[in-house]
């Protein structure tokens, strides 16, 4: 297999070593590890109900089309034999902690994007062994070991590259773009597996005959500019491979914030403030998790009609302790009241944050599309 090292154009010419490591099918393969009656059975984590959603699946539920996000009835229509569990986050953590341990072992610049997917700068690792493509083999492994998990890797100069390698092998897999590589790789592969590239925006470039990489990058910029605004510079950087954004060690959260959508629609005050109560305990312990503080409370609601609303307040200061928050909180409920009718979800965010006393720059977006 191909290695990233020292030969290859790594710190002599300026390029960087990244990896994208992604744990396959995180959540359903943690339930399937802990449960041996769920070992190559179809599985999804998430509420079975009526407007439950899927929150991660196996891939012997993949199979069957079933994904995450996806409501439940239609993945249940999907795969008559899937079997739904329960989250268990406190497992799901204990196993991203031992994940980000092995990481660390190997480098201190980890940038992690959820519980089971980070990037790593390798381009000087704590073990001297200068190959980013042999520290990717030994992390896969050190994970299996200590985890009994898979993970699946990808090898490249920057972020954008070695997260589209990261999917390309999996599950268990591991793919690796040289330098010099990264604009054929990226011509063959379709618009949809761009990252930031949604479906709407992939029938969007459909329609204008962009279909894959090589089609993208035989647009000028002017013409990406002109039909997809400030995405434009991303999509014509991303045809061509390129990618400055630099492995943020300690990345920057824009808000801190939980939902919770109901199995039978609630409209009376006491039921809304019992609900807001409860989401007002699991959103102050996340903040408190990242230690960060913020000034402006958000309040969302989604009605039976699906249309959405939000309410914010934002305070002069941070908000100072849990009793504030909730305080603010509970105004924001207070002031639209009575409800026109019944909501299904209601969620609560809390943004502006600030760490350490020091409010927090703003990232740019057109990089963050990258993601």
């Amino acid at each position: 297999m191909s290695e990233i090292d020292q030969d290859d154009g790594g710190e002599a010419s300026g390029l960087r070593k990244i990896i994208h490591v992604d744990m396959d099918a995180f959540f359903a393969s943690v339930e399937q590890r802990d449960n041996p009656e769920l070992r190559g059975k179809p599985v999804a984590v998430g509420g079975s109900g009526g407007r439950g959603v899927v929150a991660a699946a196996s891939y012997e539920a993949r199979k069957f089309g079933v994904r995450s996000a996806m409501p439940s009835v239609t993945a249940k229509r999907l795969c008559p034999d899937l079997i739904f569990v329960r989250h268990r986050f406190d497992a799901y953590k204990e196993a991203s902690r031992t994940i980000r341990t092995i990481f660390e072992h190997h480098t201190p610049h980890v940038e992690p994007l959820s519980l089971d997917e980070a990037y790593l700068d390798v381009t000087e690792d704590r073990l001297g062994i200068g190959s980013a493509t042999r520290i990717a083999e030994l992390i896969r492994q050190e994970i299996k070991a200590k985890t009994q998990l898979t993970a699946s890797a990808g090898v490249s100069y920057n972020k954008f590259l070695a997260k589209l390698a990261s999917d390309q092998n999996k599950p268990d897999g591991m793919c690796v773009i040289r330098p010099g590589e990264g604009a054929d790789f990226v011509a063959g592969l379709p618009v949809r597996r761009f990252h930031g590239v949604g479906p709407k925006g992939a029938e969007k470039m459909a329609k204008l005959g962009i279909a894959t990489g090589a089609d993208l990058a035989a647009k000028d910029i002017a013409f990406l500019r002109a039909n997809f605004g400030s995405m434009g510079d991303y999509l014509y950087r991303a045809a061509r491979g390129i990618d400055l954004r630099p492995v943020r060690s300690h990345r920057v959260r824009k808000s801190v914030g939980g939902e919770r959508t109901f199995s039978e629609d609630i409209s009376s005050g006491p039921k809304l403030r019992e609900t807001l109560d409860n989401i007002i305990d699991i959103v102050w312990d996340s903040i408190e998790r990242a230690e960060a503080r913020g000034r402006t409370v958000t309040l969302k609601m989604k009605y039976t009609d699906f249309q959405t609303i939000t309410r914010a307040r934002s305070l002069p200061h941070p908000v100072a302790d849990k009793p504030e928050f909730a305080r603010t909180a509970r105004a924001i409920l207070e002031e639209t009241l009575p409800l026109p009718m019944p909501i299904r979800l209601m969620g609560l965010t809390l943004s502006n944050l600030e760490r350490d006393g020091v409010q927090q720059p703003k990232r740019d977006d057109a990089q963050l599309s990258l993601l």
